[in-house]
């Protein structure tokens, strides 16, 4: 069971620091309604966890996040529309990696010269996430012959290269066991409280959301139905 606070008490502050706004947004596809009506606002170094079961639409609300995903009904202030200096990356369920290319090609997908000092620079950001998630020893692999965990972990890591602002991640460890998904968690906790990075995380990981902190916003069936602090029991 769910418990928390209910959405008014949670949501509708006048603050305008917030990095994303949804206001009473709804998303349809045909005849289905994937969101109704939904309000939700997120700061900057949040931590949230998106739950819900299969069809909730957890997938529809950070394709809004996002950007790749336009609402039908109400409206969604987004990050880069308040300040340019601001970079949203997304980690997708089918992670768009490339097939044919090693997972260090791959990475070097994320490279901006205009963030990044020097390739060296870039170089070394990049050796240091694959150390930590224990991928330095397959950069040379093609995608095609990876795992879905270490794809996973390549796409995690092509998405923190690009420096976002916030992280977008849609079941991110689907396809890791225990102490792969918390070494990867670790890894986004650490950049949360060391660089502010923001986090929306949609999972069905209990364990997870257990070990470590941030917020809830729990859909079903389109709604939001708690958001805040809350636990599982």
């Amino acid at each position: 069971m769910l418990t928390g606070r209910s959405i008014p008490s949670q949501l509708g502050s006048n603050n305008q620091n917030y990095l994303f706004h949804l206001d009473n947004l709804s998303v349809e596809y045909g005849d289905l309604k994937a969101l109704k009506a939904v309000q939700l606002t997120i700061y900057p170094g949040e931590i949230l966890f998106v739950t819900g079961p299969s069809g909730a639409g957890k997938t529809s609300l950070l394709g809004v996040l996002g950007g790749h995903l336009e609402p039908t009904s109400g409206r969604a202030i987004l990050p880069h529309q308040r300040s340019s200096k601001h970079f949203v990356s997304t980690v997708f369920q089918d992670l768009r990696l490339l097939q044919s290319k090693t997972c260090e090609e791959n990475m070097w997908m994320a490279y901006d010269a205009s963030i990044y000092n020097s390739k060296n620079d870039f170089y070394r950001e990049l050796e240091d996430f694959s150390r930590l998630l224990q991928v330095h020893d397959f950069l040379g692999r093609k995608i095609e012959d990876c795992n879905g965990g270490l794809r996973q972990k390549v796409a995690m890591i092509r998405a923190l290269l690009s420096r976002p602002t916030a992280l977008l991640a849609d079941e991110p460890t689907s396809s890791l066991d225990k102490e792969n998904s918390y070494r990867l968690f670790e890894v986004l906790n650490h950049l949360n409280h060391k660089k502010g990075l923001t986090i929306v995380w949609a999972t069905h990981n209990k364990e997870l959301i257990k070990q470590f902190p941030g917020k809830i916003a729990h859909l079903d069936k389109g709604r939001l139905v708690y958001s805040g602090h809350a636990c599982f029991i």
